[in-house]
């Protein structure tokens, strides 16, 4: 299983608790709705945090890839240069 969808499972599961929890607690329906409101732009900030998280380890494994592939076609291009002579 790939880790942006672990992270993905991870995230909902733990939105989905926290809305289950503020829903099922004894409040107000306006306090209710604030909390509600405060968690989901806390989870929203946290959710944009991981999936920056996710971009800089896949532009991270991306350049590293794309190091290697210039390495071999150096590599190639030296090896054909030394079969044309």
């Amino acid at each position: 299983m790939n880790s942006s969808k672990v992270l993905l499972g991870i995230l909902g599961g733990v939105a989905a608790g926290a809305i289950a929890g503020v829903l099922l607690a004894p409040a107000s329906g306006k306090k209710t709705r604030k909390r509600i409101l405060k968690k989901s732009k806390n989870y929203a900030g946290d959710f944009k945090d991981k999936l920056k998280d996710l971009k800089d380890d896949v532009m991270h494994q991306f350049d590293g890839h794309l190091e290697n592939a210039k390495e071999i076609i150096d590599k190639n291009e030296k090896l054909i240069a030394k079969i044309e002579k």
